[in-house]
């Protein structure tokens, strides 16, 4: 059985697209099938990827919106042992389309419990909010992983991510439950970066994972490059913080 592991926070820019690609590509390096599911109307992930978010005809748009679509007939290839589920700017519309649908958090669940590709691991990036999609995601998932910028207003929106995060536990997804709070953008020689490290350990305790993902050019220069970070700098201290991520995320199975 697949681990499906929702990547979320309402805040934007603290790392979640940069998270569900490096820690994906970092897990496919261990020899895990893993699949990106982009539902972010941005649709940077994809993009990211080496794919024109404009251009593509079957994304996660596909499987939200029409009945029994098939997650095969939406897969592309990254890399090795890599895969993705793009996502399109057609996501703003599902938004708005699937608000006053009771069934609409369940669709992508459905199409995911559907599929018969062999996957270890699903990681789903969301958008910068609490709606449709980010639901959807923490309705299929099992596992949340919330990165958490290095800043202390980042820090102030995770209550309320787990605020909704408690709801759909209760009423929609009793198997979902916290893997970990990943801090991002870390300044080594910032007392505010530490401290707001301190701050989250004191609060999530060993929920808490021990790697820090360190503020470095190469993490915001691979996207630019449609590379993973482990694929544009495979040697950079960023590059090997995902891939100690990956394998203590890898360990617990």
């Amino acid at each position: 059985m697949s681990r499906q592991i929702a990547v979320c926070n309402q805040k934007g820019g603290v790392g979640k697209t940069t998270t569900v690609l490096n820690l994906g590509a970092a897990l496919a390096e261990l020899g895990a099938q893993v699949l990106l599911v982009d539902l972010d109307p941005q649709a940077a992930l994809t993009a990211s990827c080496n794919h024109d978010p404009y251009n593509l005809t079957r994304t996660t748009y596909t499987l939200l919106t029409r009945e029994n679509a098939s997650v095969a007939a939406c897969l592309r290839t990254v890399s090795r042992n890599l895969h993705l589920l793009p996502g399109t700017v057609d996501l703003a519309a599902a938004e708005i389309m699937l608000a006053n649908d009771p069934n609409a958090p369940y669709r992508l669940r459905n199409a995911m419990t559907n599929n018969r590709i062999p996957i270890d691991y699903v990681l789903y990036d969301t958008p910068p909010d609490l709606g449709v999609l980010t639901v959807s995601a923490l309705v299929a998932a099992n596992e949340l992983l919330i990165p958490v910028q290095c800043q202390y207003l980042s820090m102030r929106t995770v209550r309320a991510l787990l605020e909704t995060v408690w709801l759909v536990h209760k009423k929609m997804n009793p198997a979902l439950d916290l893997l970990g709070v990943l801090a991002t953008m870390y300044k080594e020689h910032s007392d505010h970066s530490k401290d707001v490290v301190d701050e989250l350990r004191s609060v999530f305790e060993d929920k808490v994972f021990e790697v820090v993902i360190p503020d470095e050019d190469a993490v915001a220069e691979a996207p630019a490059a449609k590379k993973s970070l482990l694929a544009y700098q495979p040697n950079s201290v960023a590059a090997g913080a995902y891939r100690k991520l990956a394998e203590a995320i890898h360990h617990e199975r």
